[in-house]
């Protein structure tokens, strides 16, 4: 993690950009931490809402407390099989293509 005084990166804003797709970068106000930078270039606005929303993040730790989550075994087990949809699910997949 960088440090940058809150001066030098008003100069330097657009190269302080591309380096925080790489490295978090901490900007400085008087000595003090006052700013995070990190990059998010490549990602959609969604999920980048969603990432910095505390609500968001209240309601899925609730949500999985209520709902007992399954591993990822159990997960191919019921839905998969060799790598590929199961035969229930092809066969409904192919009567829906012949319709």
């Amino acid at each position: 993690m960088k440090l940058v005084g809150l001066r030098e990166a008003k100069q330097r804003l657009s190269a302080l950009v591309a380096h925080a797709q790489e490295e978090r970068i901490v900007l400085t106000k008087h000595g003090r931490p006052s700013v995070l930078l990190i990059g998010v270039e490549g990602q959609d606005l969604e999920t980048i809402m969603l990432a910095a929303d505390a609500r968001f993040w209240r309601w899925l730790e609730a949500r999985r407390r209520e709902t007992p989550s399954i591993s990822l075994a159990e997960v191919e087990a019921r839905y998969v099989s060799g790598g590929r949809p199961s035969a229930r699910r092809s066969r409904a997949g192919r009567k829906a293509v012949e319709r």
